[in-house]
């Protein structure tokens, strides 16, 4: 098992450490279609949990990767009208870059070597959590609150569940998408349209690599290496595009278009990936 970075404790060792922030992390590519929708759903989220918990600071950073669109004006509108809100822009063509861009403009880096410097860190990101969705996805009102109530309760990660919205998705794929991912707890996937990290293990782990797909597959099992604790829910659930134009050749609109063709459930790719597709 891999020895967990020094400073950095898992799950069990933070008892009785609570969540003092989150900051939500979205990217985007040309996403003006979806994206009011989607920063609504995540505002929605944010004043819901600022009334439950009203001691929780929450930030909001959307990353525009290589935008074309109106994405940058549409996310100029929630900046300029709640402090919340942050965006960068950025040109990286990476889902995994853009998710790391993120959190770093959220201002959560990796200390400078030494024990007391590390052990200090360590502490403070330990209260910190950071919660991941897509620009093309519709976060619930509860998705947040839900996620600060599990890593109060020890959890170092949070994997969250998706649907295809069935208003743009065929119904035929809607059917095959439902007999083959039943919702229900600890389930096997892992989405970064729904997707929930303790800072201080995200940093131990290694962060989000540089990959237009699988960016949180590869996360998640460095953190179960790390030993820290990974719970999977169906209780946040996501609703997400049903589009089948896939832009990443392994994302989640790939994973629809194989359930359009009708490709058997063995030859498809294996869904836990992420649904982002710049």
């Amino acid at each position: 098992m891999t020895e967990r970075a020094a400073g950095f404790p898992a799950g069990e060792a933070l008892a009785g450490q609570r969540i003092d922030r989150v900051a939500v992390v979205m990217p985007a590519h040309n996403e003006d279609q979806h994206l009011d929708r989607a920063l609504a759903a995540v505002r929605a989220a944010a004043d819901t949990l600022q009334r439950e918990r009203p001691e929780v600071e929450t930030a909001i950073t959307v990353v525009l990767d290589s935008c074309t669109d109106r994405s940058a004006d549409i996310a100029a509108g929630y900046v300029a009208l709640d402090r919340r809100f942050a965006a960068v822009q950025v040109r990286l063509g990476s889902t995994g870059a853009s998710r790391a861009a993120g959190v770093r403009a959220a201002g959560i880096t990796m200390p400078a070597p030494g024990a007391a410097v590390m052990a200090a860190a360590g502490m403070w990101a330990g209260r910190v959590w950071l919660a991941n969705t897509d620009a093309d996805s519709a976060v619930p009102e509860h998705w947040l609150v839900r996620q600060v109530e599990l890593a109060d309760a020890g959890a170092d990660a949070v994997l969250g569940s998706v649907e295809p919205d069935p208003a743009g998705t065929d119904p035929a794929v809607l059917r095959r998408w439902r007999e083959r991912h039943p919702f229900r707890e600890d389930h096997p996937h892992i989405y970064g349209a729904n997707f929930g990290v303790r800072a201080s293990a995200y940093l131990a782990a290694g962060g989000f690599p540089r990959m237009r797909a699988h960016e949180d597959r590869t996360l998640v099992e460095n953190l179960r290496k790390h030993a820290y604790t990974v719970l999977a829910t169906d209780t946040i659930r996501v609703l997400t595009s049903g589009r089948t134009h896939a832009r990443a050749p392994q994302g989640f609109a790939a994973h629809l278009r194989a359930l359009a063709l009708d490709v058997p459930v063995l030859d498809l790719p294996v869904l836990d990936q992420g649904s982002g597709d710049l």
